[in-house]
């Protein structure tokens, strides 16, 4: 399910930090402090993450 601005500001914290994907490693991680834009990629092999900003500074287009 893609990422739609009304589903970030649906979703709550939890007690554990938890992800909301949007397929092919964009993500976004929602904790207690806020929520925030991540992709995961591979590098020569080894997975790394990339922060790309955070909600609502970042806002996703629709």
């Amino acid at each position: 399910m893609p990422l739609t601005d009304t589903a970030i500001r649906n979703a709550k914290p939890n007690e554990k930090p938890y992800k909301l994907t949007d397929g092919k490693g964009l993500y976004l991680l929602v904790n207690k402090v806020g929520k925030y834009f991540r992709f995961d990629y591979r590098y020569r092999g080894k997975r790394k993450t990339l922060a790309l900003g955070v909600y609502p500074d970042t806002e996703v287009v629709e």
